[in-house]
């Protein structure tokens, strides 16, 4: 019997978890005896896949707060790639976290593995001139966006377009009432779902200003519920630690993960800039981005980025559909404006506007991505 096939996976934050738990999947139903290992978040590990690190290791953000950590970082890559180099496997699929796996790609495609990068970094939007480095890491780039691929092939770089695996597992139209339900949430009110972020600086920076804004958003709606999401238990203490110094009497329904539940039952969605903002126009809500970062990391993005947009839907229509609210503007008084002028109004133009992007990238993601990886292998 042939040796099973082995596949090394990294995952940086728990959006690139979900997208590789879909991979994982589909390939698990093709080859069942499959071996999977790397970097690994919850839904991954969950399908088998061996964590050789913890996917926490690699959940940083802003400038300044990578580099308190690289230290860290560094040994976990110079660990990884000696795993990888010692043990080569089949192919290796970095998910999303390029600052991290273009260079665990290229050293590991220098050595004659395969190197497969799924999720696009934003080379369109900035430091373009990284395509040359991803063209020499990578056997093929997977993207879900389709404007994604017509610019790799502007330098005749390896690229397909996939679709978002998002799309395909959640429906065109939602049902805002089972989630209500499920969720043990009153019908009868209006609700917004908030989310401070998935990472620790994120919910530190975001958190203070989100709860402040509930506090003012409850005297113009009285009724109005709020649902809060966390990514996991050090995020809901984190939160909770805020709130108490913030909106101690402020009602609100905690829930441990289940952020597209609390999406999908709430009226509005008030949200920290991410892939969050791509689920929530999948679920047909309306939205209010808004972002922070310390001052040195703002300012040299601010030089660094091209794009007029940050936020995924804004990005897929190329026109600003949601309001965002960056850095300065991110202040308690607009949140609460944005956030008012959308439960005013019935949104019916703005939610017409999400199913079709919604079709747009609704690909069958894990199946083509699957496709994708196994034709590398000739298989």
């Amino acid at each position: 019997m042939p040796d099973p096939m082995r596949i090394g996976i990294v995952a940086g934050e728990t959006s690139g978890d979900i997208l590789a738990a879909g991979l994982v999947r589909e390939l698990q139903c093709r080859y069942p005896d499959a071996q999977f290992e790397g970097i690994a978040g919850p839904r991954m590990q969950a399908l088998g896949v061996k964590a050789l690190f913890e996917m926490e290791e690699l959940s940083v953000m802003g400038i300044t707060e990578v580099l308190g950590r690289l230290p860290r970082i560094l040994k976990v890559r110079r660990e990884l790639l000696r795993h990888f180099i010692d043990n080569p496997p089949d192919i290796f699929i970095g998910v999303d976290a390029p600052d991290f796996n273009i260079g665990v790609e290229l050293k590991l495609r220098r050595t004659g593995i395969k190197t497969v990068h799924y999720v696009s970094p934003s080379v369109w939007a900035w430091r373009q001139g990284r395509i040359h480095k991803i063209k020499a890491a990578t056997d093929l780039v997977l993207a879900f966006l389709p404007f994604e691929k017509a610019f790799y092939d502007r330098f005749d770089a390896p690229c397909r377009f996939v679709g978002h695996t998002m799309a395909d597992g959640i429906p065109l139209v939602p049902d805002q009432a089972a989630a209500r339900a499920e969720l043990g949430l009153d019908p009868s009110r209006r609700w917004l779902a908030v989310l401070p972020g998935s990472r620790n600086a994120e919910v530190g920076f975001m958190s203070p200003l989100f709860l402040e804004a509930c506090k003012h958003l409850t005297v113009h709606y009285p009724d109005l519920g709020f649902i809060v999401p966390l990514v996991n238990e050090a995020r809901r203490e984190q939160f909770l630690r805020i709130k108490q110094e913030i909106a101690p009497k402020l009602e609100m329904v905690l829930l441990e993960g289940q952020g597209r539940e609390a999406m999908t039952a709430a009226d509005v969605v008030l949200l920290a800039s991410g892939t969050a903002a791509l689920e929530a126009m999948l679920v047909k809500k309306p939205m209010v981005v808004g972002y922070k970062l310390k001052p040195f990391s703002y300012w040299l993005a601010q030089r660094l980025v091209k794009t007029d947009y940050v936020s995924l839907p804004n990005l897929l229509a190329d026109q600003m559909l949601v309001p965002e609210l960056i850095q300065h503007e991110c202040t308690t008084e607009n949140l609460v404006d944005e956030v008012c002028k959308l439960l005013a109004h019935d949104n019916s133009e703005l939610i017409a506007t999400f199913t079709r992007l919604h079709q747009s990238i609704r690909c069958d993601a894990d199946k083509q991505a699957a496709d994708a990886v196994l034709a590398l292998l000739g298989k």
